[in-house]
């Protein structure tokens, strides 16, 4: 049965930092599009960033350039979203999704078929 579970969430202050991890199992990522989104309360759920099947196209909101990375690690069989430079904004569960054979582009929610529970991240003073 193909899982993914997200990890890595928590309370951070301002200009902290987290890493969300993506693990999969029941299907190997190497073939998959993967996806970090979030949804903050009373707001749709938006693209963080997408890496593509191949790993080597990666895409960001612009909310996030410069201060996010998304990476795979195909051996673990995990996708990874460091995030810098947090700020209260940021604030929102974050969940990861995959898609078979995709692409980075478009990193929109209607792309992705699977996806995990989600992880909750508060970035607060």
């Amino acid at each position: 049965q193909l899982q993914l579970v997200e990890s890595g969430g928590g309370l951070v202050q301002p200009g902290g930092s987290l890493r969300l991890s993506c693990a999969a199992s029941g299907f190997t990522l190497d073939y998959y599009a993967i996806g970090w989104f979030r949804q903050a309360p009373g707001k749709e759920r938006e693209g963080v960033s997408c890496i593509g099947s191949s790993g080597g196209s990666t895409n960001y909101a612009n909310s996030v350039k410069g201060r996010f990375t998304i990476s795979r690690d195909n051996a673990k069989n995990t996708v990874y979203l460091q995030m810098n430079s947090l700020k209260p904004e940021d604030t929102a569960v974050y969940y990861c999704a995959a898609e078979p054979l995709g692409s980075s582009i478009p990193c929109r929610p209607k792309e992705y078929d699977y996806w995990g529970q989600g992880t909750q991240v508060t970035v607060s003073s």
